[in-house]
């Protein structure tokens, strides 16, 4: 089974984000019409000094824009929110872990998202809960 098996590309990861994105609860993804997702190998050198990171895999995601609780009506023209996810760092978390790929991509997709409405840990971990109900229905 794994003689023919390659990591995910670009491509495919992004494709996966968009498709945990689909499987969160509807009042989560409704909010969240204005995020844009895209995938990267690596974070750029200019955010990984920013967060202080030791080496390039220890970013897995970053949520980039205002988010919505630091909006207001005087902003001009901001640029779109977007949340990176980071493909090599991504996997190999995954190959240190027990976690599905797709559960991952999820919770870190989530993770950057609820940076962007200021969530807690805990409701963003309600959020995942949600959406392995509504996988397993």
């Amino acid at each position: 089974m794994w003689i023919n098996a390659k990591a995910p590309s670009l491509a495919d990861l992004e494709q996966m984000a968009h498709e945990m994105f689909a499987r969160l609860p509807g009042e989560f993804r409704s909010l969240c019409e204005d995020v844009i997702i895209r995938v990267d190998d690596f974070a750029t050198e200019e955010v990984l000094d920013e967060l202080g990171a030791e080496t390039e895999f220890d970013v897995l995601g970053l949520f980039q824009g205002i988010g919505l609780p630091q909006r207001s009506n005087q902003d001009v023209a901001p640029m779109p929110n977007m949340i990176w996810l980071y493909r090599r760092p991504i996997l190999d978390y995954w190959a240190d872990h027990d976690d599905s790929l797709g559960e991952i991509v999820r919770h870190v997709l989530v993770h950057e998202i609820g940076h962007h409405f200021g969530l807690s840990d805990e409701d963003m971990e309600a959020i995942e809960a949600k959406a392995d109900e509504l996988a397993e229905d």
